[in-house]
């Protein structure tokens, strides 16, 4: 038992902050955190520092990005393996970053059929290496020629990298059944779905719809008669709009919603991971021209998007969709969220309870008594500058400590 000690204490749900901040913790779980806790076994004095749950990313591919890697042609130089140890070393990123959950949504590259991020999952559940708990989509699920055919982002001659109906290509209601029955058996706890384009596809435009609503509705009913839920790639107003319809409980981006459709969402719970911060960050100096006009004209409208959603009540989680962010920075999300007119505490809360509530999990997302001890500590107070949550000093995750640095 180990009794957490900092000058401040942040309630994401309240957004009560104590002074001083004491949690304690006996093995995995904490017992007591706030008022009436502390004092008991020992004492970890972590400083001028504010606690807070352990931070939730929506959208990551740690098996993608990192060092080395070439954009184009990793996909076809990164055997299984190497690509293994890429997910290993962003998931150590991840994790000392403050992010202590993640959904990782689908493998887009040639493994043979085999669920990297189910392995990487478990290969952390049993403390082999370190990382955050993974929620893994498998492979994304994509029709032929889709924004999520890793064929298409570098526009490969055919025969290039072909990839099976088990690595996510599925055409038709019968095939896309098939391919979410496979990731489901081989153990994704999600459903991760390309509905429209994407900005860096070669080509088509981004807000076309990828899906027809009878291969969309297949996917849901499937997913959904197994107890797991879809998220969905899509920017485009009508292709969102068919995937709300369908059922699909999460869209990812957004980028061109427009309001009739963001009311919609409002309505039926329809969770935003808008991934706003790549907007400003992603490099395409060197992109082709075509894309960089379809950037040019998409990212503008794209930067209203969060601000609008969040009055209309659309509920947001924060989604990085990393490595569009280098892995371990995803704190840019955050600041990139204030930026678009939210404020710190609900930010927060999109990284914290927002976000729990989207992976079906009571067990995380607060402090509070019975709760997994899911905590990270940063200086300064993150209610008044949220920058200062790219400055995490110290991260436990179920109950162990993967960092301390002294406040």
């Amino acid at each position: 038992m180990v009794t957490l000690k900092a000058a401040r204490l942040l309630h994401v749900e309240t957004g009560r902050i104590e002074e001083p901040g004491l949690v304690t913790v006996d093995g995995d779980r904490i017992t007591s955190g706030g008022r009436g806790g502390g004092g008991e076994g020992d004492v970890l004095d972590l400083g001028d520092v504010t606690l807070l749950p352990g931070l939730m990313d929506m959208e990551v591919n740690l098996l993608m990005g990192g060092r080395g890697e070439v954009p184009g042609l990793s996909p076809v130089q990164d055997d299984p393996p190497l690509r293994m140890l890429r997910g290993v070393a962003n998931a150590r990123r991840t994790l000392r970053s403050g992010f202590t959950t993640v959904r990782n949504l689908g493998l887009f590259v040639k493994t043979g059929g085999y669920l990297l991020d189910v392995a990487l999952a478990k290969a952390i559940d049993a403390g082999w290496i370190d990382g955050p708990r993974i929620v893994p989509a498998g492979h994304a699920i994509t029709p032929t020629g889709g924004h999520l055919d890793p064929t298409m982002f570098a526009a490969y001659a055919p025969g290039i990298m072909p990839l099976s109906l088990e690595e996510g290509i599925a055409n038709g209601v019968d095939e896309v059944r098939k391919a979410v029955r496979h990731q489901i058996k081989y153990g994704a706890q999600l459903i991760k779905v390309c509905a429209s384009g994407g900005v860096m596809s070669h080509t088509g435009t981004a807000g076309a719809q990828h899906y027809s609503d009878e291969e969309l509705r297949a996917i849901v009913d499937e997913a959904h008669r197994r107890g797991l839920k879809v998220a969905a790639h899509t920017h485009g107003a009508a292709a969102v709009r068919s995937a709300v319809e369908a059922g699909i409980d999460c869209i990812e981006h957004g980028f061109l919603l427009d309001d009739e459709t963001i009311e919609l969402m409002a309505e039926r719970g329809t969770f935003l991971v808008a991934t706003t911060a790549l907007i400003d960050g992603m490099d395409i100096s060197k992109a082709p021209p075509e894309l960089k006009a379809k950037a040019g004209e998409i990212f503008p409208h794209a930067r209203t998007v969060v601000a609008r959603a969040l009055k209309a009540g659309v509920k947001i989680a924060v989604g990085t969709d990393a490595p569009a962010i280098p892995h371990g920075r995803g704190a840019q999300e955050l600041i990139a969220l204030v930026e678009r007119g939210m404020t710190p505490l609900e930010v927060l809360r999109a990284a914290t309870v927002n976000a729990a509530e989207l992976i079906d999990t009571e067990d995380r997302g607060r402090i509070a008594a019975g709760l997994l001890a899911d905590l990270i500590a940063v200086p300064g107070n993150p209610l008044e500058d949220i920058s200062v949550m790219a400055d995490v000093r110290f991260v436990m995750k179920g109950g162990r400590v993967f960092r301390h640095e002294r406040g």
